[in-house]
């Protein structure tokens, strides 16, 4: 690995990446048409768009997962043909994807090394390896325990151990797909310092994103896609959230603001007693809470990531139970001798929106139309005699791609073929389409463009003024503010504070997902 890289003046160098005439077509969707974007030598760009907007298809030629119908890359000025990653990785293209390409089992550097051998012999790779990551993590400030499997890490060090094995492949440009899409704010923050680091030693990097307050932080240029086309470069400094935000979605977007509830007089959906869950570790996950939410209610849980709110979904969804204590949820008592499973929490008009929607929402091998059946492919209107009603289940669909504007709008595309935010619309309008009694929402922006989150909002906030009892779990501090008529706060698996939505700010909400507050009732 070399790493003599030098701070380079804007445009004193070819561009590190110039993209002429890119277009990009999936049958009848255009998703890249006629792209021409230049990327400055040891800059960091922002590309922004709406989802579905070919962000990451553009990413994706010029990693070479797919080859371009028309036009042409350069490289530090060369024309180069990209057939597969392999190829891009011997053009100095390194790219972090938002779901990491790690192996769990792996030690950090058997993970950097795998694929990159120097030897046939593994300990003499390993030898070598190590020394080379020393020196990068120095140089790059990106400090990984080396010899630590990546599943016993926090999520801000597996990303790190991303970063290091595109260095080690020697990247001088590097892509960054929504990178902080599944980090705590500190641990963005650390990322951003690192991105600076890697910038002043001269690597060009690409940041696909739907934080526009990161855009403004941190990039040097932005370029925004819209339906498959550039319609914006620029630098960042001559322009605002706002306008970038009208660029996205073609239209200005009103600030949301939200009518806030203090204190419902309606009967109770969720009653949490005395709850408390060990994992097979024999770690206590949730220790001794106890909380109401009322119908007509949004009730916002704040934390930093890893305090219990992914476990407390899973116990009120059905997927744990309880090691001790109880909970009622519209009406029915769960406890850990009379455990309701998700099927059951279903019936009783119980639905889950899970943080993870990979691995809890839904089949990336199945077809949108099948993704948005699960969990209902027994019901009489998509099922008869065991045989699913196809031409049923794919109306269905498209009525729910509809309402949610999935893009595209096709219940034939297989589910790992559409964008994160268009996943995760699909699994909100699946579960929101049942008029619950009880609404549980892991995450529900994730990954989800400006546009849609004011649609997914106002979803929400719908559903509660409906009657409905909504936990919202959000690492997103605006969203938990901008929502929640209460807001919880957790602590190493304790409810540790409350406070009213009207009255939140962050600075107190901060020191109380700290533990470094005395709560406010």
């Amino acid at each position: 690995m070399t790493t003599d890289h030098v701070t380079r003046e804007e445009g004193s160098l070819p561009p590190a990446i110039e993209l002429r005439g890119i277009s990009k077509r999936f049958g009848a969707v255009l998703a890249n048409q006629d792209i021409n974007l230049r990327v400055e030598s040891g800059s960091i760009h922002g590309i922004v768009g709406e989802n579905g907007a070919g962000k990451s298809t553009l990413m994706s030629i010029l990693y070479g997962f797919y080859q371009a119908d028309s036009g042409e890359i350069l490289i530090n000025g060369t024309p180069r043909k990209i057939n597969n990653s392999r190829e891009a990785i011997a053009a100095g293209i390194g790219m972090v994807h938002q779901h990491f390409m790690l192996v769990d089992t792996f030690t950090v550097l058997e993970n950097v090394i795998l694929g990159a051998e120097q030897s046939h012999l593994l300990k003499t790779s390993g030898a070598h390896a190590r020394e080379s990551l020393q020196h990068l993590a120095d140089e790059y400030e990106l400090k990984v325990p080396l010899d630590s499997l990546i599943d016993e890490l926090p999520v801000g060090q597996q990303q790190r151990t991303e970063i290091l094995k595109a260095l080690y492949r020697n990247a001088d440009i590097l892509i960054l797909d929504e990178p902080t899409g599944v980090l705590t704010p500190q641990e963005a923050d650390q990322l951003f310092r690192v991105l600076q680091v890697l910038k002043e030693r001269g690597v060009t990097i690409i940041l696909i994103t739907h934080k526009l307050r990161e855009i403004m932080d941190i990039t040097d240029n932005v370029s925004v896609l819209r339906l498959g086309k550039i319609v914006s470069t620029q630098r960042t400094v001559d322009t605002d959230m706002a306008a970038l935000a009208e660029l996205m979605v073609g239209r200005k977007l009103a600030a949301q603001s939200f009518e806030k509830i203090d204190t419902p007089n309606t009967e109770t959906g969720i009653s949490v007693n005395n709850v408390t869950v060990i994992d097979e570790r024999g770690l206590k996950r949730l220790d001794n809470i106890s909380f109401d939410v009322k119908r007509g209610e949004i009730v916002g849980i704040a934390g930093v990531a890893g305090n219990g709110q992914s476990k407390l979904l899973e116990l009120l969804s059905g997927i744990q139970s309880p090691s001790d204590g109880e909970f009622t949820i519209n009406g029915h008592k769960v406890s850990k001798e009379a455990p309701l499973d998700p099927a059951s929490m279903r019936e009783i008009s119980v639905q889950h929106v899970p943080e993870d929607r990979l691995r809890l929402g839904l089949v990336k091998a199945f077809t949108a139309a099948e993704s948005s059946l699960l969990g209902y492919h027994t019901k009489a209107a998509f099922n008869w005699r065991m045989f699913l009603k196809a031409d049923a289940i794919k109306e269905a669909c498209k009525k729910l791609m509809s309402a949610f504007d999935v893009r595209p709008q096709d219940p034939k595309l297989k589910s790992a073929s559409f964008s994160g935010g268009n996943q995760q619309k699909l699994i909100l309008a699946r579960e929101l389409d049942k008029a619950p009694s009880v609404l549980l929402v892991g995450q529900p922006t994730r990954g989800v463009d400006i546009g849609a989150i004011e649609l997914i909002h106002q979803k929400i906030v719908e559903m509660r003024d409906n009657g409905c009892a909504v936990l919202l779990v959000s690492v997103e501090l605006d969203e938990i503010m901008t929502l929640s008529d209460r807001i919880l706060v957790m602590f190493e698996g304790k409810v540790v504070g409350t406070m009213k939505g009207s009255e939140a700010d962050k600075t107190t909400l901060g020191l109380m997902m700290a533990n470094a507050l005395d709560p406010v009732a």
